[in-house]
């Protein structure tokens, strides 16, 4: 996906200061300050950020205040993301350059700090965790998050090493309390956990087994948001399709993104991660019949070989996600299309790889995210030989991504003199330009302010590149 570390403390991804991003009003809940305070650092994707979202209101229900930096806080908590080598990797940076940096702590006030490992990586590593990183004293899997209170409690009243690592669960993480980090879009979680086992994916052996919200609940949560003030809402789920809704109702997917686009102040609905198996039409026929779902689908398809695909245990061919496409490239509205693509995989050929390539071509995704293969612990793949060695599948991933650049740039330069609705989601000073999404999700930078941050806009496209756009605000 997107940005693999986000910051809970400022609210601003590495690499963006200069963008003044919208934050959410913070809430008070009804419960007295204990004097803690907490920061909390989020790799991964959307679902990680907003798995620290809710770790944020649980602590601040519980009288903790956030703060902006690790080393004005008492509990620092790393959410982790193990989906690849190199995020998992980044903990371990993380971890031993605060170890290096608390070696004279002043008066001794960073040895009181607790440290915890949230999300895949900790559960993934789980109490080896504490051999590896001694500094850790609470390595909890996202399964439990709902038992972070108790886990504190216990860190508080002098236990040095605590975990929360059971699977065991058909919980979905809600909190009475969720610290919203964008004061106009809110993530809303409707299915954790996933059962598709693809061979080279942790997420079902750190996220556990699909669990599903009801409808209703989930509908109500959007009155709720939409009465808080948000204007979009972005639908969560490992495998957000795979969705069952477990009332007497029994929506299917369709149905729910329908009501949620239904609900009064409700103007964009997104919804990832879809998975090929479980994409059907009457998903295109809803966003048809819903302007206020957004003109744009994420499917990730990962390889463009039937037996690559076979391989990695993803469960269609490739004619068959081309199925998919078809009935998406015949939708009313023009739908953007995003993907997830996985080069080098075990016993990929030059031949796989040019299918891969040929598939690019053929379905001209507006964007793409790739990545090298790196083998992960308890997957099926562990089992399999990595045979394209690590340069080759730099090579792979260059070409890869030079096609990929192309056909964006020439996708983007066709929507030059084009208007689009922009939804404005942050400000460069330098540059005294607004930064804002289409519905389709591309970006569009044109002059603005920072109070434009929130609003809606009608931006006309003056030119393009391969990443973004660039426009002027038209007056309606």
């Amino acid at each position: 996906m997107g940005n693999d570390l986000i910051q809970i403390g400022s609210g601003v991804p590495p690499g963006a200061a200069a963008v003044v991003a919208p934050r959410a009003p913070e809430f008070s809940p009804a419960i007295a300050a204990n004097g803690k305070s907490f920061y909390i650092e989020t790799f991964g994707c959307q679902m990680n950020v907003h798995d620290s979202e809710k770790l944020a209101g649980v602590l601040m229900a519980r009288g903790y205040r956030p703060v902006e930096t690790h080393d004005d806080a008492d509990i620092i908590l790393y959410n982790t993301c193990s989906i690849r080598e190199k995020a998992a990797q980044k903990v371990f940076s993380r971890l031993g350059a605060f170890r290096k940096s608390r070696r004279s702590p002043p008066s001794g006030v960073a040895a009181q700090k607790i440290i915890g490992v949230l999300g895949c990586v900790a559960q993934q590593e789980g109490e080896k965790f504490f051999e590896r990183a001694p500094q850790v004293s609470l390595v909890c899997g996202s399964a439990s998050y709902a038992k972070l209170p108790e886990l504190l409690d216990q860190l508080e009243s002098g236990n040095r090493r605590v975990k929360g690592l059971d699977l065991d669960t058909e919980d979905c993480f809600e909190t009475e309390f969720t610290r919203r980090d964008n004061r106009f879009r809110a993530y809303l979680t409707i299915i954790e956990g996933c059962d598709q086992r693809c061979a080279f994916c942790v997420v079902p052996m750190t996220r556990g087994p699909e669990r599903s919200r009801s409808g209703a609940k989930i509908v109500a949560d959007c009155r709720r948001l939409v009465d808080q003030g948000f204007t979009e809402i972005q639908i969560l789920g490992q495998i957000v399709n795979a969705w069952q809704d477990p009332s007497p109702a029994h929506w299917s997917f369709a149905e729910l993104l329908g009501r949620v686009a239904e609900v009064p102040g409700v103007c964009r609905v997104r919804f990832t991660t879809s998975h090929p198996r479980y994409f059907t039409p009457d998903i295109v026929a809803a966003i048809d019949s819903h302007p206020a779902l957004c003109d744009q689908i994420h499917l990730p398809v990962q390889a463009g070989s039937t037996p690559v695909l076979a391989r990695m245990l993803r469960g269609y061919t490739r004619e068959e996600y081309l199925e998919k496409i078809h009935f998406i490239r015949q939708s009313r509205r023009p739908i953007s299309l995003s993907t997830d693509i996985i080069v080098g995989f075990c016993g990929e050929t030059e031949q796989d790889f040019e299918q891969t390539l040929s598939l690019l071509a053929e379905v001209e995704y507006d964007q793409v995210f790739s990545f090298k293969f790196s083998t992960r612990p308890n997957t099926s793949a562990q089992n399999f030989a990595d045979n394209v060695d690590e340069e080759e599948k730099g090579r792979r991933l260059t070409v890869l991504q030079e096609a990929q650049r192309q056909i964006q740039w020439r996708r983007n330069q066709a929507l030059v003199g084009e208007t689009f609705e922009v939804l404005v989601e942050g400000y460069q000073p330098r540059l005294l330009q607004a930064v804002g999404r289409t519905t389709s999700n591309r970006v569009v930078n044109f002059p603005g302010a920072p109070e434009d941050i929130g609003r809606y806009m009608q931006v006309k496209v003056t030119s393009a590149g391969p990443n973004s756009l660039v426009g002027e605000r038209i007056a309606i």
